[in-house]
């Protein structure tokens, strides 16, 4: 099951889950109204208060975070594409007789790392692409020392190979980003302050003489389309909230690689 799914379910059962909570809070209210109608209340304002307030202080954390990362992802794709498009352009350092070979890994490279990430969510495949990748920077690098040694100038093995390893770093960067996430219990403990929520509201909504589904559902879909927005903020190549359109950044470096036709 996939990350998109999972957010789904989760969702679904906080929605139903809060419905069916807000009722028994509320029958469980009446109940206690009916055998103490002037003490019922008294000092539950207190623990109200501080389940709610943990409840918001708790999504402010979560949406906050899953936002900064959010971005923060979207700012490694582009710090990917310039760490590509300089090692591409200081190719031009080494000899000329061994760029046309590092050259074409470089577009067997980018066209891996574009692949990768177009696989998702099929994780398999993008493994397959990553991997790729991985065997192509061993052949890039592999290439460019004896370049590098060929030109049998130091400057430019200064300039070309710290442009490489900068352009192989910023993959590690870029997959410990995409992995990183709050822990599990995090989630499981929104859960059970939104669900513990929903009980003490209908707790609260007792007092009334008849239901209102207004008040109910549009608290319902407000907390769990909430905490839906925050898994999908987490997991933004397979949701509704999508990094991709930042891959264009990629693209436009693949395609200023392409040889340029000779005009007539």
């Amino acid at each position: 099951m996939s990350a998109t799914a999972y957010a789904a379910l989760f969702s679904s059962i906080l929605f139903f889950g809060m419905l069916v909570l807000m009722e028994v809070g509320r029958r469980i209210g009446r109940r206690r109204l009916k055998q103490d109608s002037e003490g019922s209340r008294a000092g539950l304002g207190a623990v109200e208060g501080s389940v709610f307030g943990l409840l918001g202080l708790l999504i402010a954390f979560t949406f906050s975070g899953a936002a900064t990362r959010f971005d923060a992802r979207k700012e490694l794709v582009s710090a990917e594409a310039n760490d590509i498009g300089t090692a591409w352009l200081r190719i031009d350092l080494l000899p000329t007789s061994s760029q046309p070979a590092l050259r074409e890994k470089f577009r067997q490279y980018l066209d891996a790392r574009l692949a990768a990430y177009e696989r998702i969510p099929d994780l398999r495949a993008a493994e397959v692409e990553l991997d790729r990748a991985d065997a192509l920077q061993a052949e890039i690098w592999k290439l460019a020392v004896a370049a590098g040694q060929e030109s049998g100038s130091a400057p430019v093995l200064t300039l070309v190979l710290p442009a490489l390893n900068q352009m192989f770093d910023i993959t590690t960067t870029r997959y410990v980003a995409a992995q990183t996430h709050p822990p599990t219990v995090v989630f499981a403990l929104l859960g059970v302050l939104v669900l513990s929520g929903a009980l003490l509201a209908g707790y609260g909504m007792a007092a009334a003489k008849s239901r209102s589904w207004v008040h109910t559902l549009g608290f319902a879909f407000i907390m769990a389309g909430t905490t839906y927005l925050i898994l999908d903020l987490e997991f933004p190549r397979i949701g509704l909230i999508r990094v991709d359109a930042t891959d264009e950044l990629l693209r436009d470096v693949r395609r200023s690689m392409d040889p340029v036709a000779p005009q007539r």
